[in-house]
């Protein structure tokens, strides 16, 4: 077995017995508050930087205008409570737009 293999197949342990901790575990230990709420902001800050990543980047340069302004179009929609399929196509049409005027 090569290396590759066996690192895959600990990995692939490690995963299930990660999804099996959670719910063996549930009700039994107890977080403190102070704990959670790092969590919780941690959880928040890790979605912000996938976001911006993935919004502001292609190719590891930037990506175009286009794009920032279509996740910020679905960002205000989302927030002021838009259905979701409204969301996804207000974005895409707003970045279809502006790739569409040159601004790519």
């Amino acid at each position: 077995m090569s290396a590759t293999v066996a690192m895959i197949l600990a990995l692939a342990v490690g995963t299930y017995a990660f999804r099996l901790v959670g719910p063996a575990l549930h009700g039994r230990v107890e977080l403190p508050a102070r704990v959670q709420e790092v969590l919780s902001a941690a959880a928040v800050v890790l979605l912000v930087a996938l976001l911006a990543t993935g919004a502001l980047t292609e190719g590891g340069g930037f990506a175009g205008w286009a794009r920032p302004v279509g996740v910020l179009a679905g960002g205000v929609l989302a927030w002021r409570g838009a259905p979701f399929p409204v969301v996804v196509l207000a974005a895409a049409g707003a970045t279809a737009l502006l790739r569409a005027a040159g601004l790519a």
